[in-house]
């Protein structure tokens, strides 16, 4: 017997197609010109809904950053865990989950680190930025089943949730420092690396 779950009524359907043209609009006025210099008005010109409306989905410049970037991120998390499946070495193994989320926050610098100061400062209560700390939760459960392969016995690696979290703030800060706003994609990528490394004792 063949299940499928319902489907979406008229009025989801017509909420989520919203909802998609929020984000696409969202997405391409802010990688054009930085979040800064965009404003709700223009998103909701571009999505072609008022500006009421998008408001029923982010409150603020700062959730219409999280809505876009959690769905960014939420992709690069599923091709960098898909690239890690069949790499035995653990470090280059965590870089190929970790590769896609820098590349992702870098595509605009800016939108990059405003993403990163509203998961940690944001509103408790917005579910966006909720959103977002579950992806930086799915990112270290990733990490930490790497580091525990070939373990028959979870105590075997007491520690490798403790080295996910470590890794996972070897990231958030190497993408995060002001001192790395110039460097390229692969420069940061191989400062995570050699971090990792030195974790992980190699």
């Amino acid at each position: 017997m063949v299940s499928s779950s319902p489907a979406m009524s008229r009025r989801e359907r017509n909420k989520q197609d919203k909802l998609d043209r929020i984000t696409a609009a969202a997405r391409d006025l802010f990688a054009e010109y930085g979040v800064s210099e965009v404003t709700t008005q223009q998103v909701a010109d571009r999505a072609d809904v008022g500006t009421g409306t998008v408001f029923l989905y982010a409150k603020n410049k700062g959730e219409l950053l999280l809505l876009v970037q959690n769905s960014d991120y939420a992709s690069a998390l599923e091709r960098g865990t898909a690239a890690a499946a069949d790499v035995v070495d653990p470090v280059e193994a965590i870089m190929a989950v970790l590769r896609p989320v820098v590349e992702c926050n870098r595509k605009q610098i800016e939108n990059g680190r405003t993403y990163q100061r509203e998961v940690v400062f944001g509103d408790d209560t917005e579910p966006h930025r909720r959103e977002a700390l579950s992806l930086a939760a799915k990112t270290e459960a990733v990490v930490a089943e790497i580091l525990g392969r070939g373990d028959d016995d979870a105590t075997h690696h007491p520690d490798r949730q403790v080295q996910a979290h470590i890794v996972s703030a070897i990231l958030f800060l190497s993408m995060a420092l002001t001192a790395n706003a110039t460097k390229t994609v692969a420069d940061v990528a191989a400062e995570i690396e050699m971090q990792i490394g030195v974790l992980l004792g190699r």
